[in-house]
Parts: structure tokens; sequence; C-alpha cells
């Protein structure tokens, strides 16, 4: 499929019907029509972190198969940001998968405006920053339960077998990591 013909601008309201129609039916079809509204977007994103024009399109590719798998496991309130934030992790992943370096999803602690203009995009990257830096201020434990929660996907009982921390603690590292990087961000977006 070739992402990038007949590419229409995409609006919130279609978006909606869009995704309520596709989970509702499971027909690619309609979630590729989705998609399909936002691949501009999608590959501006992959261009801008992988810097690599095939890499970039190869991205917009995997992205789709990974939005196949989490579009139903979400609620989705705003199509475009969620899918901004998944591109960017995704990107994200790919030039870090050498490093071992962890991250949240953005989407977790930061709210998008309804508008996805490129010049939203150096905002949106401030706050990113932001939001790294913030993750380091978490004591370990926390820093580890959340990445191991948001990053990898991981169920309580899966980083309790990983760490070997209690259930109760892990519950309460996500919950408390969760909670200060969210005080954190939002003493930043004050200054």
């Amino acid at each position: 499929m070739n992402w990038f013909s007949n590419s229409k601008k995409s609006d919130p309201v279609s978006d909606e019907l869009l995704l309520k129609r596709y989970l509702k039916t499971g027909d690619l079809k309609l979630l590729g029509e989705l998609f399909q509204g936002h691949s501009s977007m999608v590959y501006y994103v992959c261009n801008r972190y992988l810097q690599d024009t095939e890499l970039s399109k190869d991205a917009v590719m995997q992205i789709f198969e990974e939005l196949i798998v989490k579009v139903g496991k979400q609620e989705i309130r705003q199509f475009g940001s969620w899918l901004y934030v998944l591109s960017r992790n995704y990107c994200l992943m790919q030039l870090r998968a050498g490093k071992k370096m962890q991250y949240v999803p953005f989407d977790d602690f930061v709210e998008f405006p309804v508008s996805l203009h490129l010049e939203d995009h150096e905002e949106k990257e401030r706050q990113f920053g932001t939001l790294e830096k913030c993750l380091e201020k978490l004591t370990e434990r926390q820093k580890e339960s959340v990445s191991l929660f948001f990053l990898k996907e991981k169920c309580y009982k899966e980083i309790v077998d990983f760490t070997g921390y209690s259930l109760n603690d892990v519950k309460s590292y996500i919950q408390n990591g969760k909670r200060n990087l969210k005080i954190c961000m939002d003493k930043h977006r004050e200054k």
C-alpha cells in the first residue's frame, strides 16, 4: 500500500468515526484509511529522527503494523496525537536499540492539542526532553518499574518476576513514579 498517494487531510471527527468502525468490525481497510490521513505526519516524524528516506518509509510500514496491535489496547481520545507519540516512540526505540536506554510513552504525561502542524513538533520535542529529565529524577526502583510497565509493556507479575520486588511494591513504584513524573512535567510547564 502506498501511504502517500491520495493522502487526504484528516479531521478529528472522521478519525473518531473510522476508529470506532474499525474497533467494531476489525476491517483493516478502515484502519488503513484512518492511517493514510496521517501518513505524511508519520513519515515526517520518522524522517526527522531516522534521517534516512528509505528507513523512514520502512518505519511507516512498521508503525502501521504496530498500530494494528496497539489500537485496541488503549483508549484513544485524539488519534492524530496518539499516532504522533507512537511514531516518535517507534523511532526512538530504533535509535536507542543498541544503547539499551529506556523511555516512557509520552502520551501518559503530556496532553497534546488537536492540531498537529509541523511547527508544533518543536514544542513536543522540548516536552519530550523534559520528560526524559524527569524520568532520571525518579528513584531507581520507580524508574525501573515504570520503564518495564510502559516501555516493555510488562504486566505486574512479569515485573515482579524480573525484579524480585513484591506485587504491592511494583504497583506502588509505578503509581508513585507516574505521579512524580506528572508533577515534574507540570513544574517545567509553569516555567
